[in-house]
């Protein structure tokens, strides 16, 4: 059970960042009628991840739960790994 909040948790940062970047990109022009439809696949992938996790933990599959929000969140903390040891490593990645 609690595996399942951490994935989720996590699903939820990913899902805010992405909602922050849009609405950024909205404001400063860079998200446009030519980028909007892969904005809009983007978000409402994020928002059935979320919503569905939370669904199939109420319908009782906790384990499939589990799964889908951890196709989210695996790659997302692995990001978030190499940006750890991009920016302690101190190397110039250029």
């Amino acid at each position: 059970m609690i595996l399942f909040w951490v994935f989720w948790g996590i699903d939820a940062v990913v899902a805010l960042i992405a909602l922050y970047f849009f609405f950024i990109g909205l404001g400063d022009g860079s998200v446009s009628s030519f980028n909007m439809g892969l904005w809009l696949v983007l978000l409402v992938v994020l928002a059935a991840v979320l919503l569905g996790s939370l669904a199939l933990k109420g319908a009782g599959n906790l384990n499939v739960a589990k799964i889908l929000a951890g196709l989210l969140a695996v790659p997302a903390l692995l990001v978030l790994l190499f940006f750890i040891i991009v920016i302690a490593s101190g190397e110039r990645w250029n």
